[in-house]
């Protein structure tokens, strides 16, 4: 590859931030847009313009992170629980448009990678990411090796007969559903009304209303209760 620098794109149920990244990882640019989940079309639109709005012929490689299951070696998105893909082949459509090589990998995989090759994972042999957001991701380092398999570590039970999770699962009691960033954004609503959301939460909890803190510390005690098995399993 001759041109130096890629461009990044973590594909969020909420937010598409996208960056130009050298090979040592460091950031020089980026941008944020709000995340369309109105359509498979108006997603790609997004994911478009997004990189459009950073390529350039310093850009040799373009790499999307997305919260969705992947067709293995092929760039295809099949399923995603917070965004309406639907079997599309974001590879093949990236490449078309831009001209240039693609890569795709689930968001939570590519955290892991980055954590360890980069971050708080170097040196180690194996590693667990979770991702938080609009729901909860989970990358694995096992023996030195990326794990590519299907790892939904947000869609562990952490409650029997919990609530029904988000989006695309049928599930109940998944982490997603009581400890991501939607899950906090529902107690907010449920204590104040449709127009609170994670922020009001955090905010209350900070000034020290008590039934905020609450809310934060179930969320907080799931949340420790899934690292807690997954420190145990790995």
């Amino acid at each position: 590859m001759s041109a130096p620098l890629v461009i990044g794109v973590d594909v969020g149920g909420t937010k598409i931030l996208s960056g130009v990244v050298d090979r040592e990882g460091t950031v020089l640019e980026q941008s944020l847009v709000e995340s369309p989940g109105t359509s498979e079309e108006d997603v790609v639109a997004a994911l478009d313009a997004a990189v459009a709005e950073l390529v350039d012929d310093r850009i040799g490689a373009i790499g999307f992170g997305v919260p969705a299951n992947l067709g293995r070696g092929t760039g295809r998105v099949l399923r995603a629980t917070n965004l309406p893909f639907d079997d599309f082949d974001l590879a093949g459509h990236a490449r078309a448009r831009f001209g240039l090589p693609v890569g795709v990998e689930n968001d939570a995989n590519a955290a892991a990678l980055s954590e360890w090759k980069l971050g708080a994972g170097r040196g180690t042999s194996n590693l667990v990411v979770l991702t938080l957001g609009t729901g909860i991701g989970g990358g694995l380092v096992l023996d030195d090796r990326l794990y590519r398999g299907w790892a939904e570590i947000g869609h562990v039970v952490v409650q029997a007969d919990g609530p029904p999770c988000q989006g695309n699962c049928h599930g109940h009691g998944h982490l997603e559903a009581l400890a991501s960033g939607t899950a906090a954004d529902r107690a907010a609503q449920e204590l104040w009304g449709d127009g609170a959301d994670t922020h009001v939460l955090v905010d209350r909890a900070r000034s020290g209303d008590e039934a905020a803190r609450a809310r934060l510390a179930a969320i907080g005690e799931f949340l420790g209760a899934a690292i807690g098995s997954l420190a145990n399993l790995f």
